[in-house]
This record gives structure tokens, C-alpha cells and sequence, in this order.
């Protein structure tokens, strides 16, 4: 099977660690290593580094080559400007559909949390038998719910046709994307809904028939640009056409269009988690909401339900803190409650044409 990781998001949620010029898959928010090293790693532990490709930004090239120098050159898939995840799972697909057309594909993320690394191999090795075996043409990979969370996408699944050493296997339904409080913790409650993680098991030519059925006047140009690939042409191709491509979310360009009758659902406790964002972060990390979560220097007196990550010498101190965030870097230091973390992407955003755009 071959791997696509794709590390090209910004992250501005997770401002101010997360930077434009930095963002958060490249950055050691937890421990020694990058959250993209960490996922390397894991899949290093099963397949072999010619088989695991890198997609991401043209301007992240150099700490790509830095951070995962195992992986070799001609494995990374550089897009020349972002264009949203469905130009660029797009541009992959059809690169890799010229040399392993029909070999199982796997598509997954840099910047999550795997605390199960056998469930998650076993799901991932199940769904590349399943493909191989052409029991279905495509399969999400999903996680058991933890709680009712409202900051990512749910699968709806069917009838249960396979459990075995904890993965299941379900027939799909829908997916239902950031739903309210209400909902999430109808979902939560239901053992029909699943966690969605964005990370699924395909083939490159099926990949690829999606793309021309549903947005055909994006294949034809992503056809174009693959048909150059491994030439004197390709780069040109890459920037004359991929600029020119729809900017699209793959759900709403692929996903949301699929039959369910060709997809199913791979679900298990992978200990997956999101850390698109502060609070998140907080919650993967934490066996109790009520926990506090710390980094570096940092001393808490009579806090709860709170994260101090401190990334300077300095000793951070907080007293009667609840409910609070405190990201303290080498020229920012961000002081907010939980409930606020939707409005950092704003701040962020507002400060472009500032004296402090070189923070964003």
C-alpha cells in the first residue's frame, strides 16, 4: 500500500505556536518531535520509506526535507500554493494513479494524535486487505467517540457486517459535519455514529474517477499537470495550472457526493485526537476535564480544567486559574479562556497590514 500524508494546513488555532511560516505539524507542541515526525514514525513501523509520500506546500519544503530525511526527495508532492485539501488530494491521487493505478491508497493527516499504534495498525492493515480483495472501492477510517465533540465531523454508519480484536467494520450512511451540542451528544449516545478523521483507504484510479465525475473541469487540468509528472515540463505544468484549480474542501467536492453503497467504515479506539487547537489539545492529553495540562516551566496553585504551555526559561505562575488557556512563546504571550479559542483564528487574521503581521 502506499501513503499520502498531507501536512499543508496553517493551523491558526493553535496560534501562537502555530504560525504561517511554522504551523503546528512542524512544531514539537508535545514532546521532543513534531507531530508530522511522530506520524512518520508510526508508519515507518510498517511500511517502507519509498512507500509513504508528502504532500504540502512548496514553502515548507525546507523543514520537510529537515524534519523527515528517511523519506526520499522524489516522494514529496509540492504544491506551488494552496488551492483548499480537495486541489490537493487531487493532484496526489492522479501523480500516484500513473505508477500504482490500482494498489491500495491511504490518505492521512500530520497533525493528530495516535495513542494505539496496534489498533491503528490493525484498522489500516484490514482496510488495505478489504481494497485488495475489491470488497469496496473506498473506506473511512473512524474513531470510537470519547465525548460529544462539536469541532469535527461524524460518520453515520449502517448495518455492523465484521468485529474482531476491537475494529469493527460497518456499512456507511453519511457524514454530518461540526454539528451542534445537541446533536454531537445525540451522536455520542448512539452507537451507530462514529468519530470521522479525515483519513481513508482507496486506490489512486478510484480516487481519480471521483475527481472526474463529480469535478470534471478540475480533473482535466489535474490530468494535464500528472501527465507531465517526472519530466522537464512538470513544474511549469504545476504552476500554470494548479493556481487556476476551484479552491474546494474535499468533502464538498468528493464526499458529500458519493454513493454510500461503495464506501464502508473501519472504526476502533486508535486514542485518536485532533490537535487542531488549544482546547483539544487539552482534552487529548487529560484522563479527567477537571486535569490541568502544563508544558515547560509552569507552577499552578488552586487551577482547574486549565493548559500552561510555557516555551521560555521564565517560571509561569497561575493562581485560582478555571478554564483558561496561557501560551507563553519567545514574543507572544496569549491569555484567554477556553470558550475563546474560536476567535484566535479572527485575531489572527485582523493581523494582517499590522505592525504585528510578522506574528501571524
Amino acid at each position: 500500500m502506499k501513503i499520502i500524508v498531507f501536512a499543508g494546513g496553517v493551523g491558526t488555532r493553535l496560534w501562537p505556536v502555530s504560525r504561517k511560516n511554522t504551523p503546528k505539524q512542524f512544531e514539537k507542541i508535545i514532546g521532543d518531535k513534531s507531530t508530522l515526525e511522530q506520524t512518520i514514525e508510526r508508519l515507518l513501523s510498517l511500511y517502507k520509506p519509498q512507500d509513504i509520500y508528502i504532500a504540502t506546500g512548496k514553502r515548507y519544503e525546507r523543514i520537510i526535507k529537515k524534519q523527515l530525511s528517511q523519506i526520499p526527495y522524489s516522494n514529496f508532492i509540492l504544491e506551488p500554493e494552496m488551492r483548499d485539501v480537495g486541489p490537493a488530494i487531487g493532484l496526489a491521487a492522479s501523480i500516484l494513479a500513473k505508477k500504482y493505478g490500482d494498489e491500495p491508497l491511504a490518505i492521512l493527516w500530520s497533525d493528530h494524535i495516535v495513542k494505539n499504534a496496534d489498533v491503528f495498525k490493525k484498522i489500516l492493515f484490514l482496510a488495505e486487505e478489504t481494497i485488495k480483495r475489491k470488497q469496496t472501492h473506498f473506506i473511512f477510517l473512524a474513531q470510537k467517540p470519547r465525548f460529544a465533540n462539536q469541532n469535527m465531523g461524524w460518520i453515520e454508519v449502517g448495518d455492523l457486517k465484521q468485529k474482531k480484536n476491537g475494529v469493527s467494520v460497518y456499512l456507511f450512511k453519511k457524514l454530518i459535519y461540526r454539528p451542534d451540542l445537541s446533536d454531537a451528544t445525540l451522536f455520542y449516545n448512539n452507537e451507530n455514529f462514529v468519530w470521522n478523521l479525515g483519513y481513508f483507504v482507496t486506490t489512486p484510479n478510484y480516487l481519480c474517477s471521483l475527481f472526474k465525475t463529480f469535478t470534471p473541469d478540475m480533473y482535466v487540468k489535474l490530468e494535464e499537470i500528472s501527465q507531465s509528472y517526472g519530466s522537464t515540463m512538470f513544474e511549469k505544468k504545476l504552476k500554470l495550472l494548479y493556481p487556476t484549480l476551484e479552491k474546494i474542501s474535499f468533502d464538498d467536492a468528493i464526499l458529500v457526493k458519493m454513493k454510500p453503497s461503495n464506501v464502508l467504515v473501519i472504526s476502533g479506539d486508535l486514542g485518536w485526537s485532533d490537535v487542531g487547537a488549544w482546547e483539544s489539545l487539552k482534552e487529548a492529553l487529560t484522563e479527567s476535564a477537571n486535569d490541568n495540562v502544563t508544558n515547560g516551566k509552569v507552577l499552578l496553585e488552586e487551577s482547574h480544567d486549565s493548559l500552561v504551555f510555557n516555551y521560555n526559561d521564565q517560571l509561569v505562575v497561575g493562581i485560582d486559574l478555571n478554564q483558561m488557556l496561557v501560551i507563553n512563546t519567545r514574543d507572544v504571550l496569549l491569555v484567554c479562556p477556553k470558550t475563546a479559542v474560536p476567535k484566535i483564528k479572527k485575531l489572527v487574521e485582523s493581523l494582517s497590514g499590522t505592525a504585528h503581521e510578522h506574528l501571524a
